[in-house]
């Protein structure tokens, strides 16, 4: 086993990394940028050095710097996490040159998943069912749009280097096809280096059931069971689960066949996860399955498998990579009850989930909930990197005891000093439908309304009877409900109008780019300014038809929240 190591990464994965390393007496050696110089996984590892400004190609994408710092250091090995490097075949190459254990698969595999045109095929030549659609190599605007016409709309445009919910745009119909290909183009230049795209045929009704698989050097593969990541907002992972509910037996196990035979195939060693998504259209009994993507790395939801195996992912990883056979065979993995994860963002639901900075003026989470954080109270959530501040993870000897766990325990979570999704999580943990299983990829959005409602500034009682002082629905004595969601709207009316001339950064971010100039003569919703914060790209569009009169957006510059961008008249 090694005796010291560096973690490439910072966050929530670089503090749980940490806490393994320190049960198996592992040295620890971590690397931060400049905004991240006080920050929790910077107090907690044994040694750490700053590799650079606040952007991460500055300092954590710096294969280079880090590698240097691991040399310097005595480090053996470069764990990871996820994000940044984790998945860069020419990043794990340079580990090797410079003698250093890479804890991941061989930069080969990593090479055949990561282009997801490229995985496709190969999975289609191993006899592993993929989704219908285009994984060619021609990428001109005409050559895609004929393919989505074959294909037939809606499509899912997404980056061939994609990962995290990070490029990918559905296309509903033809004349929203240029625009939105841009957009998931320029987000795939921006977030990956890579431009690229494929199309998929929109699967209409899915879920999002992924398999944890692990492969050692010594020609052994196991899976770990299943995931069900189908609560997902705009692609993003929101609740995960373990095992999926109500999955058929036989699909359970035709998924762990066939995410095994994909890692034999490529030569797997290490965590990987085989991403599967399952055409829901015909029900779950006479549902279809399908290939999506490998990520050769671990998860962000790996706690929930934990959690039903009770098995260490983190030290499985450094033990495969250490040279050691998989502990277990597939006939001795382990499933015991049902696992919940939630991720407690810093971002307004209420707002469109727009991203939220600022300092955490208080941060409890109740005892005997498993909280893998990020920060602690009184800590910054900057606007450089991910805005996810904690995963809630519960487990329990069935579903409706985890999801009773999970209720309890974001209702006892506290998060204050900036906005969170906290009160979001609460309604989805409560919600009938959610917790009879009645979900798809579809779920958040088909319920967003009465997800997003005000969440209560009082503690509810758990299990309190119904009554109208535990109620939202603004109870009055003399007329019907006063509804949070109508007060919502109107207040959204006022701002509009307010507004109307004017294009407001709605969160700080970067300008990535701007596509007019003063006095040029726009349309109303033409894409304007494109700001960039914490992994999310959003796009400003002409409130109105006029006339720029005004253009403070500078390409490269950062801008404060409420900016003033642009006025149109």
């Amino acid at each position: 086993m090694f005796r010291k190591i560096l973690i490439a990464n910072r966050g929530e994965i670089a503090c749980r990394i940490i806490r393994t390393c320190q049960r198996l007496g592992i040295k620890t050696v971590a690397v931060h940028s400049e905004a991240d110089a006080n920050a929790l996984f910077v107090r907690e590892a044994d040694e750490a050095h700053l590799i650079g400004p606040a952007p991460a190609a500055q300092s954590y994408l710096r294969g280079d710097t880090i590698i240097e710092v691991a040399r310097r250091t005595g480090a053996e090995a470069i764990h990871p996490g996820y994000g940044f490097l984790s998945e860069n075949a020419e990043f794990a190459e340079s580990c090797a040159t410079a003698g250093i254990v890479f804890i991941g698969p061989k930069p080969e595999a990593i090479r055949a998943m990561a282009l997801k045109g490229a995985a496709k095929a190969l999975m289609e030549d191993a006899g592993v069912p993929v989704t219908p659609g285009y994984h060619g190599d021609a990428q001109d605007e005409a050559t895609l749009l004929a393919a989505a016409r074959r294909i037939g709309f809606p499509v899912l445009i997404k980056a061939v280097a994609g990962g995290g919910g990070k490029g990918m745009r559905r296309v509903d119909n033809e004349s929203d096809f240029p625009e939105l290909l841009k957009s998931c183009q320029g987000e795939g230049q921006s977030a990956f280096g890579d431009p690229r795209v494929l199309i998929e045929k929109y699967i209409e009704v899915p879920r999002h059931i992924e398999i944890q698989l692990f492969a050692d050097s010594h020609g052994h593969a196991v899976h770990l069971h299943e995931r069900d990541c189908s609560l997902q907002r705009r692609h993003q992972k929101v609740i995960e689960e373990a095992p999926a509910p109500g999955l058929p037996d036989a699909m359970r196990q035709a998924m762990g066949e066939a995410a095994v035979k994909a890692a034999k195939a490529i030569g797997y060693t290490g965590a990987g996860t085989i991403e599967f998504i399952v055409d829901m259209s015909r029900g779950i009994a006479d549902a279809s399955f399908y290939f999506m993507e490998m990520n050769t790395r671990l998860q962000v939801e790996h706690p929930v498998t934990e959690a039903i195996t009770g098995l260490d992912l983190v030290e499985w990883q450094l033990r495969v990579a250490a040279g050691e056979a998989l502990p277990l065979t597939q006939d001795q993995v382990p499933l015991k009850g049902h696992a919940i994860e939630a991720r407690l963002y810093a971002e307004d639901p209420e707002h469109d989930f727009m991203p939220s900075t600022g300092t955490l003026s208080r941060l409890v989470f109740p005892s005997g909930v498993r909280a893998d954080s990020a920060v602690a109270e009184g800590d910054a959530v900057s606007v450089f990197y991910d805005p996810m501040i904690a995963k809630l993870i519960v487990h329990g000897p069935d579903r409706d005891a985890a999801l009773e766990g999970l209720r309890t325990a974001l209702i006892h979570t506290r998060a204050e000093g900036l906005r969170t999704n906290l009160g979001f999580l609460r309604r989805i943990a409560s919600d009938a439908d959610f917790r009879a299983g009645e979900i798809d990829t579809g779920f958040i959005g088909r319920h967003l309304e009465r997800l997003t409602a005000p969440w209560p500034d009082y503690d509810i009682p758990v299990n309190s009877p119904p009554s109208p002082w535990h109620d939202a629905t603004g109870f009055r004595l003399n007329l019907p409900p006063a509804s949070p969601v109508d007060v919502r709207h109107l207040t959204n009316a006022l701002h509009e109008a307010h507004e109307a001339s004017e294009v407001v950064a709605p969160m700080p971010g970067l300008v990535v780019a701007v596509h007019v100039k003063e006095g040029d003569t726009v349309e109303k919703n033409q894409p304007l300014i494109v700001l960039e914060a914490m992994k999310i790209q959003l796009t400003l569009k002409a409130p109105r038809a006029g006339t720029v009169t005004g253009l403070n957006a500078v390409t490269g510059e950062q801008v404060i929240e409420k900016a003033v961008l642009a006025a149109i008249t």
